[in-house]
């Protein structure tokens, strides 16, 4: 069976989240969760890791952390293999605590940070734990709008720069986090490509030439060939046009194609087509529907999948 694709180098960004065997709570008490941030704050005097941003739920925990170093593979033995002795010896209990190996995506930090950081400190909510993210005490996300001293080991400047200085910053961030409270929101990890990489598609080609690209072992082979094989956003275009040259739905088959299969970020997609990100991902699923319903237009849609390797 194949692996997830990790993809370490030095000043690399990533979304990372571990998950509770059997989906089980891997915090259960106040001391658990302090102690799991000792352990944050170790990785980041011992193995020069840089933690962002932080979410510790009941049965998982989010971290948007930073590898000078280019070693998170030591980094992720330390935060989950002391916690997991930690709760193991607590609790006088062996084995896994959590479900196999961490999750790991790289993220293109101009594109994705501020997105994700968002995605982090609203996971509180999402889960109906409650219904502010500031109520919230276990995520980094009092200290990112200005209600909590920081600890030295958490850096907020990369994220809260994009928003001014000063006391302005906490207000603009708070209302970036705000505005997305009641309302349903895309997830930015629908973009993630080969369940690896989020960012541009000049980006993913960027990573897979230096990172991937004849580097992966075997059990990450299928993971990696993912990522060779993905069209880029002006083949799959050429591809559209090619075989559907007068179809008034050209423009909506190219954003699905590209939406799905080019890796782009939806950011980079929407651009070309003059839309928000929003509309992308809506404009694909409401493409998606119609492609069943018609199965000249399906076949259609076949015909460019296969042009274009896909």
């Amino acid at each position: 069976m194949g692996r997830p694709l990790r993809i370490e180098y030095p000043g690399a960004h990533y979304h990372v989240t571990s998950r509770g065997n059997e989906r089980k709570d891997v915090f259960k008490s106040q001391k658990d969760r302090e102690q799991f941030l000792l352990y944050l704050e170790s990785a980041v005097s011992r193995y020069d890791a840089v933690i962002h941003a932080y979410s510790l739920m009941s049965n998982h925990y989010h971290l948007l952390l930073e590898t000078p170093s280019g070693n998170l593979s030591k980094i992720m033995q330390h935060i989950n293999g002391a916690y997991t002795n930690y709760f193991n010896v607590k609790r006088k209990r062996n084995g896994h605590l959590f479900q196999g190996r961490y999750k790991a995506i790289v993220i293109e930090v101009d594109e994705y940070a501020q997105q994700l950081s968002r995605y982090i400190h609203l996971n509180p909510v999402r889960s109906g734990m409650v219904t502010k993210p500031e109520e919230y005490r276990w995520s980094s996300y009092a200290d990112y709008i200005g209600i909590r001293k920081s600890p030295e080991w958490l850096k907020t400047s990369l994220i809260l720069d994009y928003f001014g200085t000063g006391e302005e910053r906490f207000r603009k961030y708070r209302k970036f986090v705000e505005e997305l409270l009641g309302s349903d929101y895309d997830s930015p990890f629908n973009s993630v490509v080969a369940s690896t990489i989020l960012g541009s598609e000049s980006f993913v080609c960027e990573l897979t030439e230096k990172h991937v690209d004849g580097k992966q072992n075997d059990r990450e082979f299928p993971a990696a060939r993912k990522l060779i094989t993905k069209p880029s956003l002006s083949a799959i275009l050429e591809g559209v046009k090619n075989f559907l040259p007068n179809s008034k739905v050209i423009k909506n088959a190219s954003i699905y194609l590209c939406h799905k299969y080019s890796g782009a970020g939806l950011k980079e997609i929407g651009e070309i087509f003059g839309v928000k990100e929003s509309a992308v991902s809506q404009a694909s699923r409401r493409f998606a529907h119609v492609i069943e319903q018609d199965k000249q237009l399906k076949n259609d849609i076949e015909s460019v999948r296969k042009s274009l390797g896909i």
